[in-house]
């Protein structure tokens, strides 16, 4: 099983996190923070100008700083069939 991780800024102290992605939709993304017994998840949707996703887990807002056009086009190689016409 190969787990996709993104990077994630914490706009409160600038650190970066990396995070696995539990779900990546173009309207939302599901990430999973810590390990283990430990662990939390995390809904990042888009801003309002579209050029990043937010989400706030325990009070600390998180941001990835990609586009939405960007992520449609990176599920779009991941998953070609994703356009294709159904057959009748």
């Amino acid at each position: 099983m190969n787990n996709e991780k993104i990077k994630l800024r914490i706009t409160e102290s600038g650190q970066i996190i990396e995070v696995v992605v539990f779900s990546k939709r173009a309207e939302a993304i599901e990430v999973v923070i810590g390990e283990g017994i430990h662990n939390m998840k995390c809904v990042l949707t888009p801003t309002r100008n579209g050029y990043a996703y937010a989400g706030s887990i325990k009070g600390r807002e998180l941001v990835y700083e990609r586009s939405r056009e960007k992520v449609q086009a990176d599920l779009g190689i991941a998953n070609p069939n994703l356009r294709r016409p159904r057959a009748r």
